[in-house]
Protein backbone atom coordinates (compact mmCIF):
# COMPACT_ATOMS: atom_id res chain seq x y z
CA UNK A 1 0.00 0.00 0.00
CA UNK A 2 1.37 3.27 -0.76
CA UNK A 3 2.74 5.79 1.74
CA UNK A 4 0.39 8.59 3.03
CA UNK A 5 2.26 11.93 2.55
CA UNK A 6 0.21 14.25 3.08
CA UNK A 7 -3.09 14.19 4.78
CA UNK A 8 -5.73 16.45 6.78
CA UNK A 9 -8.47 15.32 9.05
CA UNK A 10 -11.90 17.29 9.36
CA UNK A 11 -9.45 20.59 8.63
CA UNK A 12 -11.79 23.65 8.81
CA UNK A 13 -11.40 27.45 8.34
CA UNK A 14 -14.14 30.21 8.29
CA UNK A 15 -14.02 34.13 7.36
CA UNK A 16 -16.83 35.64 9.61
CA UNK A 17 -19.73 33.52 8.54
CA UNK A 18 -18.70 32.04 5.44
CA UNK A 19 -17.07 28.27 6.14
CA UNK A 20 -14.23 28.05 3.44
CA UNK A 21 -13.10 24.84 4.42
CA UNK A 22 -15.47 22.71 6.32
CA UNK A 23 -14.41 19.49 7.64
CA UNK A 24 -12.18 18.62 5.11
CA UNK A 25 -10.40 15.28 5.23
CA UNK A 26 -8.33 14.49 2.35
CA UNK A 27 -4.70 12.50 1.75
CA UNK A 28 -2.05 12.32 -0.72
CA UNK A 29 -0.09 9.46 -1.07
CA UNK A 30 3.49 8.29 -2.37
CA UNK A 31 3.19 7.80 -6.48
CA UNK A 32 -0.10 9.16 -7.00
CA UNK A 33 -1.89 12.44 -8.19
CA UNK A 34 -4.68 13.48 -6.43
CA UNK A 35 -6.74 16.01 -8.28
CA UNK A 36 -9.00 18.47 -6.65
CA UNK A 37 -11.54 19.95 -8.65
CA UNK A 38 -14.21 21.95 -8.18
CA UNK A 39 -16.08 25.70 -9.11
CA UNK A 40 -14.86 28.72 -8.42
CA UNK A 41 -15.36 29.67 -4.64
CA UNK A 42 -15.82 25.88 -3.53
CA UNK A 43 -13.09 26.63 -1.02
CA UNK A 44 -9.78 25.54 -3.28
CA UNK A 45 -7.42 28.01 -2.79
CA UNK A 46 -8.02 28.18 1.20
CA UNK A 47 -7.13 24.70 1.33
CA UNK A 48 -3.81 24.69 -0.09
CA UNK A 49 -3.35 27.89 1.95
CA UNK A 50 -4.11 26.10 4.97
CA UNK A 51 -1.71 23.08 3.96
CA UNK A 52 0.99 25.08 2.69
CA UNK A 53 1.09 27.14 6.26
CA UNK A 54 -0.25 30.74 4.87
CA UNK A 55 -2.94 30.73 6.91
CA UNK A 56 -4.00 28.90 9.99
CA UNK A 57 -6.80 26.12 10.54
CA UNK A 58 -10.11 27.17 12.86
CA UNK A 59 -9.73 23.60 13.68
CA UNK A 60 -8.84 19.89 12.55
CA UNK A 61 -5.18 19.00 11.57
CA UNK A 62 -2.88 18.58 8.83
CA UNK A 63 -0.26 15.99 8.71
CA UNK A 64 3.06 15.86 6.93
CA UNK A 65 4.95 12.64 6.37
CA UNK A 66 2.97 11.55 9.77
CA UNK A 67 3.92 14.82 11.68
CA UNK A 68 1.33 17.30 12.65
CA UNK A 69 2.53 20.29 10.80
CA UNK A 70 -0.23 23.00 12.13
CA UNK A 71 2.27 25.03 13.92
CA UNK A 72 5.05 24.72 11.56
CA UNK A 73 5.57 28.00 9.29
CA UNK A 74 5.08 27.85 5.58
CA UNK A 75 8.91 27.83 5.00
CA UNK A 76 9.79 25.06 7.33
CA UNK A 77 6.97 22.85 5.85
CA UNK A 78 9.20 23.38 2.49
CA UNK A 79 12.11 22.17 4.16
CA UNK A 80 10.22 19.69 5.45
CA UNK A 81 9.74 18.20 1.82
CA UNK A 82 6.48 20.31 1.01
CA UNK A 83 6.62 22.77 -1.85
CA UNK A 84 3.96 24.42 -4.56
CA UNK A 85 4.17 25.51 -8.40
CA UNK A 86 4.18 29.58 -6.90
CA UNK A 87 6.20 28.63 -4.19
CA UNK A 88 8.47 31.33 -5.43
CA UNK A 89 5.43 33.76 -7.13
CA UNK A 90 7.47 36.88 -7.50
CA UNK A 91 9.72 36.19 -9.82
CA UNK A 92 12.46 39.67 -10.82
CA UNK A 93 11.77 40.32 -13.94
CA UNK A 94 15.53 41.13 -14.78
CA UNK A 95 16.68 37.69 -13.63
CA UNK A 96 16.77 34.74 -16.13
CA UNK A 97 15.32 31.92 -15.84
CA UNK A 98 18.55 30.21 -15.17
CA UNK A 99 19.50 32.88 -12.39
CA UNK A 100 15.96 32.07 -10.60
CA UNK A 101 16.65 28.40 -10.90
CA UNK A 102 20.33 28.86 -9.60
CA UNK A 103 19.71 30.73 -6.41
CA UNK A 104 16.55 28.35 -6.10
CA UNK A 105 19.33 25.18 -5.63
CA UNK A 106 20.96 27.30 -3.29
CA UNK A 107 20.15 26.46 0.10
CA UNK A 108 20.87 22.38 -0.72
CA UNK A 109 24.37 23.12 -2.40
CA UNK A 110 26.19 24.93 0.64
CA UNK A 111 23.75 27.53 1.56
CA UNK A 112 24.62 31.36 2.22
CA UNK A 113 28.08 29.80 2.47
CA UNK A 114 28.08 29.45 -1.83
CA UNK A 115 27.66 33.23 -1.66
CA UNK A 116 31.12 33.48 -0.94
CA UNK A 117 31.69 32.08 -4.44
CA UNK A 118 29.31 34.25 -7.06
CA UNK A 119 26.70 31.28 -8.45
CA UNK A 120 26.93 33.06 -11.62
CA UNK A 121 30.40 31.26 -12.59
CA UNK A 122 29.33 27.82 -10.39
CA UNK A 123 29.31 25.04 -13.45
CA UNK A 124 27.59 22.63 -11.38
CA UNK A 125 24.56 24.77 -10.36
CA UNK A 126 24.34 25.83 -13.43
CA UNK A 127 24.14 22.53 -14.88
CA UNK A 128 22.04 21.55 -12.08
CA UNK A 129 19.64 24.55 -13.37
CA UNK A 130 19.58 23.87 -17.42
CA UNK A 131 18.52 20.48 -16.60
CA UNK A 132 15.43 21.02 -14.29
CA UNK A 133 14.89 24.12 -17.27
CA UNK A 134 14.64 21.23 -19.80
CA UNK A 135 12.39 19.13 -17.73
CA UNK A 136 9.78 21.78 -17.49
CA UNK A 137 10.23 22.56 -21.40
CA UNK A 138 12.13 25.81 -21.00
CA UNK A 139 15.58 23.93 -22.56
CA UNK A 140 17.29 27.30 -24.74
CA UNK A 141 15.71 29.77 -22.67
CA UNK A 142 17.02 30.34 -19.43
CA UNK A 143 18.85 33.13 -20.73
CA UNK A 144 15.98 35.10 -21.06
CA UNK A 145 15.20 37.74 -18.57
CA UNK A 146 11.81 36.58 -16.84
CA UNK A 147 10.29 40.02 -18.61
CA UNK A 148 10.57 38.25 -21.79
CA UNK A 149 9.05 35.22 -20.70
CA UNK A 150 5.32 34.43 -21.65
CA UNK A 151 2.57 33.77 -18.87
CA UNK A 152 2.83 29.98 -19.91
CA UNK A 153 6.70 30.05 -19.38
CA UNK A 154 6.55 31.62 -16.46
CA UNK A 155 4.35 29.01 -14.70
CA UNK A 156 6.69 26.45 -16.49
CA UNK A 157 9.65 28.48 -14.37
CA UNK A 158 7.73 28.46 -11.18
CA UNK A 159 7.21 24.91 -11.70
CA UNK A 160 11.05 23.89 -12.22
CA UNK A 161 11.87 26.61 -9.00
CA UNK A 162 9.66 23.90 -6.87
CA UNK A 163 11.43 20.63 -8.43
CA UNK A 164 14.54 22.22 -7.39
CA UNK A 165 13.73 22.09 -3.64
CA UNK A 166 13.52 17.90 -4.06
CA UNK A 167 9.92 17.68 -2.69
CA UNK A 168 7.99 15.02 -1.68
CA UNK A 169 5.03 15.91 -2.04
CA UNK A 170 4.38 18.70 -4.81
CA UNK A 171 1.35 20.99 -4.71
CA UNK A 172 0.13 22.57 -7.82
CA UNK A 173 -2.72 25.30 -8.13
CA UNK A 174 -3.92 25.48 -11.71
CA UNK A 175 -0.63 24.81 -13.65
CA UNK A 176 -2.20 24.85 -16.95
CA UNK A 177 -3.46 27.90 -16.76
CA UNK A 178 -2.15 30.28 -19.58
CA UNK A 179 -0.66 27.63 -21.60
CA UNK A 180 -1.86 26.61 -25.04
CA UNK A 181 -2.28 23.29 -26.39
CA UNK A 182 2.02 22.52 -26.67
CA UNK A 183 2.09 23.54 -23.39
CA UNK A 184 -0.69 21.75 -21.47
CA UNK A 185 0.57 18.80 -23.50
CA UNK A 186 4.54 19.19 -22.48
CA UNK A 187 3.61 19.52 -18.93
CA UNK A 188 0.99 16.72 -18.45
CA UNK A 189 3.71 14.41 -19.97
CA UNK A 190 6.13 15.88 -17.32
CA UNK A 191 3.67 15.31 -14.20
CA UNK A 192 3.11 11.66 -15.14
CA UNK A 193 6.45 11.18 -15.11
CA UNK A 194 7.19 12.91 -12.00
CA UNK A 195 4.02 10.56 -10.22
CA UNK A 196 6.45 7.89 -9.26
CA UNK A 197 8.64 10.03 -7.75
CA UNK A 198 6.66 11.82 -5.54
CA UNK A 199 2.79 12.49 -4.49
CA UNK A 200 1.21 15.18 -6.56
CA UNK A 201 -2.11 17.23 -5.42
CA UNK A 202 -3.07 18.80 -8.41
CA UNK A 203 -5.84 21.97 -8.68
CA UNK A 204 -6.81 22.11 -12.16
CA UNK A 205 -9.76 23.42 -14.47
CA UNK A 206 -8.52 21.45 -17.47
CA UNK A 207 -10.64 18.64 -17.14
CA UNK A 208 -9.02 16.70 -19.96
CA UNK A 209 -5.71 16.74 -18.43
CA UNK A 210 -7.51 15.75 -14.59
CA UNK A 211 -9.24 12.87 -16.48
CA UNK A 212 -6.10 11.66 -18.31
CA UNK A 213 -3.61 12.14 -15.37
CA UNK A 214 -5.23 11.86 -12.25
CA UNK A 215 -5.08 8.43 -10.08
CA UNK A 216 -8.11 9.56 -7.47
CA UNK A 217 -9.87 12.92 -7.63
CA UNK A 218 -11.87 14.53 -5.21
CA UNK A 219 -14.16 17.00 -5.37
CA UNK A 220 -15.01 20.14 -3.35
CA UNK A 221 -18.27 22.26 -3.76
CA UNK A 222 -19.18 25.14 -0.92
CA UNK A 223 -15.87 24.32 1.65
CA UNK A 224 -16.93 20.34 1.45
CA UNK A 225 -15.24 17.26 -0.38
CA UNK A 226 -18.66 15.69 -1.57
CA UNK A 227 -16.82 13.12 -3.63
CA UNK A 228 -13.34 10.89 -4.01
CA UNK A 229 -13.11 8.31 -6.45
CA UNK A 230 -10.77 7.56 -9.74
CA UNK A 231 -11.70 9.38 -12.85
CA UNK A 232 -14.53 6.69 -14.39
CA UNK A 233 -16.22 7.20 -10.83
CA UNK A 234 -16.17 10.58 -10.93
CA UNK A 235 -17.27 11.54 -14.87
CA UNK A 236 -20.16 9.34 -13.54
CA UNK A 237 -20.88 10.61 -10.56
CA UNK A 238 -24.62 12.43 -10.88
CA UNK A 239 -23.82 14.86 -7.93
CA UNK A 240 -20.46 16.18 -9.45
CA UNK A 241 -22.01 16.21 -12.87
CA UNK A 242 -24.59 18.61 -11.28
CA UNK A 243 -22.33 20.73 -9.58
CA UNK A 244 -19.17 20.92 -11.03
CA UNK A 245 -19.82 19.24 -14.53
CA UNK A 246 -22.84 21.25 -14.93
CA UNK A 247 -24.50 18.06 -16.54
CA UNK A 248 -26.97 15.70 -16.15
CA UNK A 249 -26.69 11.87 -16.72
Amino acid sequence: MSETLLETHALTRSFGALKACDGVSLDVRSGEIHALIGPNGAGKSTLVKLLCGEIRSDSGSVLLMGRSVEAVPATDRAHLGMARSYQISALAPSLSGVEHVMLALLPGAGGVFRFFKPIARDADLNEQAMSLLGEVGLAGRGAIPVAGLSHGERRQLELALALALKPKVLLLDEPMAGMGAEGTERLSSLLGKLRGSMGILLIEHDMDAVFALADRISVMVGGKIVRTGNAEEIRGDALVQEAYLGTAP
